[in-house]
C-alpha cells in the first residue's frame, strides 16, 4: 500500500502550481517535514560539457554550466543585480522534486534589486522543467539522494568561487528552500564572504525528526514505523519505497541538520508559514527555542496564514524576505526581527 503517497492531497503551496513545484515539488505530497514526495519522479539527463542551447529565461537571468562531482555538470541560473552596482550575492538551493526555477525565476527573485543571484539545480534536473512531480521518471528516483546532491552542489560552488577568485568579493547569503536548507551547513564552507543563512519552509530539525513530527500530525504512525523498518532492512539501496529509493531514505535517516545549524557561526534567518501543510508548527517552534540560545544571531520569522511557500491570498511572503535582505544590503546591519 502506498500509504505515504496519499496521506495528504490537494493544493498546499498556494494557487500557483509553479510556485509549489519550485519550492518542493508538491503536487501529490506524502508526509514530510521538509519536502513532498510522489509515486514517481522525473529524470533529466545530467548536464554535460556541451549541452544543447537552452531556452531563454528572461528577467536578466541566463543559464550557466558549473562543474559538479563525478564528471558531471549542472545547469545553474545566474542574474546580475537589477540595480547596479551589486551590493551582495544570493546563492539559492531549491527544494525537492524535478521542476526547475527558470519558469518563475524573474518573478520569484524580483525583490532582490541590489543582489546578484545564483540558483543551483541538481545535475539531473532541468531548470526549465515544470513537470508535475507525479510524472517524474524512475531514473530520477535512483539518482536523487541528499549525499549525492550535497557532493554535486559543493563541487559546483567550489568551481564558482574559483571563477570569481580575482574579483572584488561580495558578501554572500546562502538560501535554502525547503529541502535545499538541509544542505546549507555543508555548503557554507564553500561560500567566501558568507554573511548568513536563510531557511525558507525548513524546520531546522534533522530531516528524520521533521518527518516524524509530520507523521504524528497526520496520524500516520503505522506508515512511519513501516518506513523506518524498511530503510533499516537489508533491501538494496536501489529498491523504491514510497516514491524514493532506499538510498534516499537511508541518507535522510542519518542526515544531521539541527546541531550543525545550532553550532554554525553565521547569522540565520528562518522564515515559515503559519499555515504550512508540510511542516508542523511544533517542529519550527522546537528548533526556534533551541536556536535562540545559539552564539550567532538568529531570527525566527513566522508569517501567519502563509503556506509552505510563504504564499497567502494577496501577499507574497518571499518578496518580504527579499526586502529584509535588501535592507541588510543597504546597511550591512541585521534588521530587527521583532518588527515582523
Amino acid at each position: 500500500m502506498r500509504a505515504f503517497a496519499y496521506l495528504q492531497r490537494g493544493p498546499i503551496c498556494g494557487a500557483a502550481v509553479l510556485w509549489c513545484a519550485a519550492l518542493s515539488g508538491c503536487t501529490s505530497p506524502i508526509l514530510s517535514g521538509e519536502r513532498t514526495f510522489s509515486l514517481t519522479e522525473q529524470s533529466q539527463t545530467p548536464a554535460r560539457a556541451s549541452p544543447a542551447p537552452a531556452p531563454a529565461v528572461g528577467g536578466n537571468f541566463h543559464t550557466r554550466i558549473l562543474l559538479s562531482a563525478q564528471g558531471l555538470t549542472l545547469i545553474a541560473l545566474e542574474r546580475p543585480a537589477l540595480l547596479p552596482p551589486a551590493r551582495y550575492r544570493v546563492i539559492v538551493v531549491p527544494g525537492s522534486g524535478c521542476a526547475g526555477m527558470a519558469p518563475i525565476a524573474p518573478r520569484y527573485f524580483a525583490g532582490l534589486l541590489h543582489a546578484e543571484v545564483l540558483v543551483l539545480h541538481k545535475p539531473w534536473v532541468s531548470p526549465f522543467s515544470a513537470t508535475d512531480s507525479a510524472e517524474c521518471s524512475p531514473t530520477f528516483v535512483q539518482a536523487d539522494a541528499l549525499g549525492a546532491w550535497a557532493n554535486h552542489a559543493s563541487a559546483a560552488l567550489q568551481a564558482y568561487a574559483a571563477e570569481h577568485a580575482n574579483e572584488p568579493r561580495l558578501p554572500q547569503w546562502l538560501v535554502g528552500l525547503s529541502e535545499g536548507a538541509e544542505l546549507l551547513p555543508i555548503l557554507a564552507s564553500e561560500v567566501p564572504q558568507l554573511a548568513g543563512l536563510v531557511l525558507i519552509g525548513a524546520s531546522g530539525l534533522d530531516p528524520v525528526s521533521a518527518l516524524q513530527w509530520q507523521a504524528q500530525r497526520l496520524g500516520a504512525g503505522t506508515a512511519w514505523r513501516r518506513l523506518a523498518d524498511v530503510q533499516a532492512g537489508k533491501e538494496p539501496d536501489s529498491t523504491v519505497y514510497e516514491g524514493r529509493s532506499l538510498r534516499y531514505w537511508r541518507d535522510l535517516w542519518r542526515w544531521p541538520l539541527e546541531e550543525p545549524l545550532l553550532q554554525s557561526p553565521w547569522p540565520i534567518l528562518q522564515v515559515w508559514g503559519g499555515a504550512d501543510a508540510l511542516v508542523p508548527p511544533d517542529a519550527y517552534e522546537r528548533f526556534a527555542h533551541k536556536a535562540r540560545h545559539r552564539a550567532a544571531p538568529y531570527c525566527d520569522w513566522r508569517m501567519p496564514e502563509a503556506d509552505h511557500g510563504l504564499q497567502k491570498p494577496g501577499r507574497d511572503g518571499v518578496q518580504q524576505v527579499w526586502a529584509w535582505l535588501e535592507q541588510w544590503g543597504r546597511t550591512k546591519v541585521l534588521p530587527d526581527c521583532a518588527r515582523h
